[in-house]
């Protein structure tokens, strides 16, 4: 049986280094490639971090049924999950990673309940701020449209199964991986091993219910800086 984990996460917050190195670690675990109607950035590849289509193309393929989500952002560029991707995952039993937005998300589980969805939080506003500023790639402008969107995304984090706050890399993978063993583990029925119950202990500590105490500091760094404190 395949499950769907859904992975959402404010722009600069490291998600994508997360799944990279949870990619690395945990085989049987297929990735969804987003197409866009965006053009390429910088050192970006057709098929690795997007698939690159004409608006012409894209509009065919919502026309066709083959998004399991889609949405046009910032009244642009679409952005959508094909639903090639878990087809491909069930035909194999491996499961799905999908790496989309708040919006995505929500499309996705109406579609399928049971899907396992978490969200990525940076440690607060500042920190969030410098890893956009230090990756250099936007325009102090785009900067701060980033962070306004990051502000809106991070107030739906209670939508979300599991919250993870990104703020050391390697404990952060740790948590990620344990988050998707723990669900294999619950799909699975088996009883737990020893090793299983620290597994699942792990995620549970990034549980929805056990992480709104940490999470509070987090959401008031980014009203405050909106004056809305």
């Amino acid at each position: 049986m395949t499950t769907v984990f859904i992975i959402s996460a404010p722009s600069g917050s490291g998600k994508s280094t997360l799944v990279d190195e949870l990619r690395k670690q945990v085989p049987g675990l297929d990735f969804s490639v987003s197409y866009t109607t965006r053009h390429a950035r910088g050192s970006e590849q057709n098929g690795r971090e997007y698939f690159f289509v004409s608006r012409p193309e894209f509009e065919a393929m919502i026309r066709q049924g083959e998004f399991l989500e889609y949405a046009q952002v910032y009244c642009k560029d679409y952005y959508g999950t094909a639903r090639r991707f878990l087809r491909a995952a069930q035909e194999n039993d491996h499961d799905l990673l999908l790496d989309i937005d708040v919006q995505g998300a929500a499309q996705i589980k109406q579609k399928i309940p049971a899907a396992a969805t978490i969200f990525v939080l940076p440690p607060d506003r500042k920190t969030l701020e410098w890893r956009l500023k230090n990756r250099g790639s936007d325009s102090e402008e785009e900067r701060h449209r980033r962070l306004d969107t990051a502000r809106r995304e991070i107030e739906n984090y209670d939508k979300y199964d599991y919250i993870l706050v990104n703020d050391r890399l390697e404990p952060s993978v740790d948590q990620l991986k344990a988050i998707v063993l723990s669900e294999r583990m619950r799909h699975s029925g088996r009883p737990l091993s020893a090793e299983d119950q620290v597994m699942h202990a792990m995620a549970e500590q990034c549980r929805l219910s056990n992480v709104r105490e940490r999470v509070r500091p987090i959401l008031d760094s980014f009203r405050v800086e909106q004056g809305q404190l």
